[in-house]
C-alpha cells in the first residue's frame, strides 16, 4: 500500500487537506523529535510541504537545520503510513476539520508567555473512530502514580466513571496504575476515554496494556501520539507527551503523585498553559499522596474530592448545575456550533472571518456552521456579516 493511496494519507477530514500537505507533516514528524519549536515556527512561516522541501535540502535556518539534520534523510512516509494503516491509525493534520485546534491554543499562548514546553505539534497520529476534535471538547485528565495505592486506584475508578457517565472523556496517559485505572473507570461507563502515549501508536507498550490500547479503540475512544509508527518508548518522551494530556483538556485532575513524578509535571504544565489544576487529598502517611499535598499547600491546585467538586472547578460544563433549572436554548448545539455563536455579537455584525478568528474554528468550517446557525433561529445575517437572533442572546 503507498501513503498516497491509504485512506490514512487522505486523512479523516473530508478531503480538507492535499496528500502531499499530509505527507509533509509525516515526514517532518519523523525527522524532528517533539517538541521542536524552531521547526514548528518554520512550518508555521513557509507551510508544510515547503518547509519539508527545504529540510531535505538542508536549506534552512541554523536552530531548523540542529533540530533535523541527523535524521533529514529518513524519508519513511511510505512506510508510516502502510504501519498505521496495519493497526488502524491516520494522521490528523492542523488543516483537518478534526484537529482540536481551540484546546491546542493555549500552546501558542503560553508560548508567547515564554514557556518553554509550550510547543504544539506538527501532527498526531490517531488510531480510533472518534474525531479527535470532539474527544478533546470539555475534556478532562486523570493522571497520578504508576506504582498506585488501592487509594488511589479506586478513586482513579470512581472520578473517571462518574466523568464519563455524564459525558466528559476522560484522557491519561495509559501507564500502569492511576492512568489504566482511569482509562478502566470511563470504559465501564461506556464513555469516551484517550490514551495519549509516548511512543508510537504501534509500539505495543505498556505490554500489560495492551489489551486496554484496543478496548479504548474499540469502545469508541482513541490512542494517540505525536511520535511516527515504530516509534519505541523513552523516558524523555513521556515527559514531552504529558504537554499533549495537559493541552487538550479543560483540566487536570491528579490523583496520587510522588514529589518528584510525571503526574506533578503534567499538572504543572497544565498550570502553565492557564488550564485548571485538582489534587485529590490522601492519608498524611503516604509517599504517593505527597506530591498531591504539596500542590494543594503551594496553591497550584484545587483541592478536590468529589466528582461535584472537580466539575464546578472545571467550570464550564455546567453539568454539575441543578437540574431543575430550565435548560438554555443553546444546550443543543453541537460543540462546534456553540463555538461559533458565541463568536457572534449581539448588536454588531461578524464576517465570517471574524467569526473563525473569535471562534478558533477553521473558516471553511463556519462559513457551514453560520447558515445553520441562521435556520435554526440563532443568527441573523446582516449586511456586512452576521450578529445573535436577540431571543438567543
Amino acid at each position: 500500500m503507498s501513503a498516497d493511496k491509504s485512506p490514512q494519507a487522505s486523512g479523516a477530514g473530508g478531503g480538507t487537506s492535499t496528500d502531499k500537505l499530509r505527507q509533509a507533516r509525516a515526514y517532518l514528524l519523523r525527522v524532528a523529535e517533539p517538541p521542536a519549536a524552531a521547526v514548528v515556527a518554520f512550518v508555521a512561516a513557509h507551510g508544510p510541504i515547503a518547509a519539508a522541501e527545504r529540510v531535505r535540502r538542508g536549506d534552512c535556518p541554523a536552530e531548523v537545520l540542529k533540530a533535523t539534520e541527523a535524521r533529514r534523510d529518513y524519508d519513511l512516509v511510505t512506510q508510516d503510513f502502510e504501519r498505521a494503516a496495519a493497526v488502524g491509525a491516520r494522521l490528523v493534520v492542523p488543516e483537518d476539520d478534526e484537529w482540536p485546534a481551540w484546546p491546542l491554543l493555549a500552546l501558542d499562548l503560553a508560548a508567547r508567555r515564554g514557556v518553554a514546553e509550550a510547543v504544539p505539534p506538527l501532527a498526531l497520529w490517531v488510531a480510533g473512530d472518534v474525531p479527535l476534535g470532539t474527544a478533546a471538547d470539555r475534556a478532562v485528565a486523570i493522571v497520578g502514580a504508576r506504582a498506585a495505592t488501592n487509594y488511589g486506584e479506586h478513586h482513579a475508578v470512581e472520578f473517571a466513571y462518574g466523568l464519563a457517565h455524564r459525558g466528559v472523556p476522560v484522557f491519561s496517559g495509559a501507564a500502569y496504575g492511576i492512568d489504566g485505572a482511569a482509562h478502566r473507570g470511563a470504559l465501564a461507563a461506556d464513555g469516551i476515554t484517550v490514551a495519549v502515549l509516548g511512543c508510537a501508536v504501534d509500539a505495543g507498550y505498556p505490554a500489560g496494556h495492551v489489551g486496554l490500547l484496543e478496548r479504548i479503540i474499540r469502545s469508541g475512544g482513541a490512542v494517540v501520539s505525536e511520535y511516527p509508527p515504530g516509534t519505541p518508548p523513552a523516558r524523555h518522551r513521556f515527559l514531552v507527551r504529558n504537554r499533549l494530556i495537559a493541552a487538550l483538556t479543560e483540566g487536570t485532575l491528579v490523583v496520587e503523585a510522588g514529589r518528584r513524578s510525571g503526574a506533578r509535571n503534567t499538572a504543572g504544565t497544565a498550570g502553565a498553559l492557564g488550564k485548571v489544576v485538582m489534587a485529590l487529598p490522601g492519608p498524611i502517611s503516604s509517599a504517593m499522596s505527597a506530591g498531591c499535598h504539596d500542590l494543594i499547600r503551594d496553591s497550584r491546585a484545587t483541592l478536590v474530592s468529589s466528582l461535584d467538586e472537580v466539575l464546578e472547578t472545571v467550570g464550564r460544563f455546567g453539568i454539575a448545575e441543578d437540574k431543575s433549572r430550565p435548560k438554555r436554548r443553546t444546550d443543543r448545539l453541537g460543540p462546534e456550533a456553540l463555538r461559533a455563536f458565541e463568536a457572534l455579537a449581539v448588536r454588531a455584525d461578524r464576517s465570517d472571518a471574524e467569526v473563525a478568528a473569535e471562534s478558533g474554528l477553521p473558516l471553511r468550517r463556519v462559513r457551514a456552521l453560520l447558515p445553520e446557525l441562521e435556520i435554526d433561529g440563532f443568527a441573523v445575517r446582516g449586511e456586512s456579516g452576521w450578529r445573535r437572533r436577540k431571543e438567543s442572546a
